[in-house]
């Protein structure tokens, strides 16, 4: 009982991260579009659309245990992904690499979870542990 608990807490504080991030980037996507431009990727408000659903997405899907492995997955590629896009720290300006090394840091720490996840699953106490085994 106390590792499915330990699971839960650990899904809704992983997932926080990405709903918050989601509900902030639909509420703000011409200034997220703003920001995929910045670096130089192709089609940002299409990227700004696409990241806000992934976040909130897989983040609800997290909360609720529902296809966990598949959504730490997407969620951990594409936190690797958006640190060596948006916070490349030894490609930064000197004033800014402490910062963009602790965001890069905290990334691969949350990542490292989700790969937790991934491997492990959601535990007792969400919706993949209600479905049947797969045959």
């Amino acid at each position: 009982m106390s590792q499915n608990l330990v699971a839960l807490a650990a899904r809704i504080l992983l997932a926080l991260m990405f709903i918050l991030g989601g509900v902030s980037k639909f509420a703000g996507l011409a200034g997220t579009a703003g920001y995929i431009a910045s670096k130089g990727l192709p089609l940002p408000m299409v990227l700004a659309v696409l990241t806000a659903a992934l976040e909130l997405g897989a983040g609800v899907a997290l909360v609720i245990g529902w296809r966990v492995r598949v959504a730490a997955l997407a969620l951990a590629l594409f936190t690797l992904l958006a640190s060596l896009i948006f916070h490349a720290y030894w490609a930064a300006p000197a004033e800014q690499q402490m910062v963009q090394q602790l965001l890069f840091m905290k990334n691969l720490a949350v990542a490292g979870g989700l790969l937790l996840l991934v491997g492990f699953g959601a535990g007792g106490a969400s919706l993949d542990a209600r479905r049947p085994a797969a045959a």
